[in-house]
């Protein structure tokens, strides 16, 4: 969910998952947002996770010490404030984290480690040693297309670590447009790139990729 806490935005994205078949929601507080956070924003958070059948993960939560948008602290303890929430519902997170792996992977590792349900590292951006962190952890970990940009070759070693069961792939819609589409406005079909640097990263066809994460996609959020 992108939005405010309580400016309706979190109740619109799950009425749109309820609408149309094979959309689903995640809700929670962005780090950007973090400051934000007060007890209406945890009852919302929990009931719409409990209530509504098409939400089926709390995130994206984290860390974002790039923009720092919210104080750090305060950051922090939302994420944690989160994660808990999360693993008393039972509900896969979605983690959000940039320019903040060691912060991260500390707080995952106290707060996560033997967890009932997956998470999933969005968008990551890391380094092959925070990937080989969160994969103890349990999580999945999902590429944009900033796997595909041209420097990004630290990005794709961390990629190789990633073992096919526990991959998956976004487009992070509308930014992080994938080579060869760089400049102009990401979009879902796009995603396709994505794939199929992954698939020659793991020496496999580009269909092969998406059979496998779609799969993983069912398997963490335990869908028919």
């Amino acid at each position: 969910v992108a939005g405010k806490p309580h400016d309706g935005s979190f109740e619109r994205t799950v009425e749109v998952a309820e609408k149309y078949e094979g959309i689903y929601a995640a809700v929670g507080l962005h780090p950007h947002d973090a400051k934000l956070f007060d007890e209406n924003t945890a009852e919302l958070i929990q009931r719409l996770i409990r209530h509504r059948s098409r939400v089926i993960a709390l995130g994206e939560i984290g860390l974002d010490y790039y923009y720092d948008h919210s104080p750090r602290d305060v950051q922090r303890e939302v994420f944690i404030r989160q994660l808990r929430m999360a693993r008393e519902e039972r509900v896969p997170v979605i983690i959000h984290s940039r320019e903040a792996d060691d912060e991260t992977v500390e707080i995952l590792s106290a707060e996560w480690k033997d967890a009932p349900r997956a998470g999933i590292m969005h968008c990551f951006g890391g380094t092959p040693e925070m990937a080989r962190a969160v994969l103890e952890l349990g999580f999945y970990v999902s590429f944009a297309g900033n796997v595909t940009f041209k420097k990004a070759g630290n990005l794709r070693e961390a990629a190789r670590v990633v073992p096919l069961e526990r991959l998956l792939v976004e487009t992070d819609c509308p930014y992080l447009t994938p080579v060869p589409f760089r400049g102009k406005r990401n979009e879902p079909a796009r995603v396709v790139e994505v794939a199929r640097c992954l698939a020659d990263l793991h020496s496999v066809e580009t269909e092969e990729i998406g059979r496998i994460t779609t799969e993983n996609f069912v398997r963490i959020f335990s869908l028919v």
